[in-house]
């Protein structure tokens, strides 16, 4: 049996990571770095990995600069962001909740995801916390916009919203999400219940696959080592894997 942060790592790279040559991570991202190492393993080492923070798999010299310069280049196919809040135009916040500037809350900040939102062409967005504090209705503070008016050169956005409880594509056109599966333990009845916007889901939305054994065993064997260098307690915690 799996640990539902190991189904949304598996998760993160079914279909989503397909035919990509270069994706890149950025710090504070140990799901997503799990993934991205599990897709080059599934790859056979055809897949090149930059993950912010992580000597051991970072080509940059120059960190996040270099990142969003290859990133113009359009040099990097996929990259994955989150959000303390997501709504459901795929808008993101990273700055704060309440009345900006006078928020209640501040975050991180945005850094560059604004950015790389325009210009990296498949971006998966990443909340395993998946509640109506979360993805909300509409996010208090736009670091990142989903879509683009017309007219705007953008060649970059999102393509799916994977959480703790379920996984969503988004139609760039629409501007909309679709429920495309639930986690075991999920049901449709249970996403309506903790998702804050509204999105279309087909009459009969099947379960998210859990991981097979031979993923589970690479995921816990070669990609909790090669992460352990950068995320050494969630690859030991979670991975059970010791740096």
């Amino acid at each position: 049996m799996s640990d539902r942060r190991e189904l949304v790592i598996v998760t993160a790279i079914a279909g989503l990571l397909e035919g990509v040559n270069h994706v890149a991570v950025g710090a504070l991202s140990p799901i997503a770095g799990a993934a991205a190492l599990l897709a080059r393993e599934r790859s056979n080492g055809g897949m090149r990995v930059s993950m912010l923070g992580s000597a051991r798999h970072n080509f940059f010299t120059d960190g996040g600069r270099e990142l969003f310069d290859c990133a113009a280049q359009g040099r990097i196919d996929a990259f994955f962001l989150g959000g303390a809040q997501i709504d459901g135009r795929a808008n993101v916040n990273l700055v704060g909740t309440g009345d900006y500037p006078r928020s209640d809350v501040r975050f991180a900040g945005s850094f560059g995801s604004a950015h790389l939102y325009f210009v990296v062409p498949r971006v998966i967005l990443l909340q395993p916390e998946h509640s109506r504090r979360t993805l909300v209705s509409e996010v208090d503070f736009v670091s990142a916009p989903g879509v683009s008016p017309p007219g705007v050169y953008r060649p970059g956005g999102p393509v799916a919203l994977v959480t703790g409880r379920c996984v969503f594509r988004f139609d760039r056109d629409a501007a909309r999400f679709s429920l495309v599966s639930v986690h075991p333990g999920e049901t449709v009845e249970t996403i309506r219940e903790h998702t804050g916007f509204d999105y279309d889901a087909a009459g009969r939305v099947p379960t998210t696959p859990e991981p097979d054994a031979e993923t589970l065993a690479l995921l816990r064997g070669d990609v909790a080592r090669g992460l352990a260098e950068t995320y050494p307690e969630f690859a030991a915690r979670v991975l059970g894997q010791a740096a």
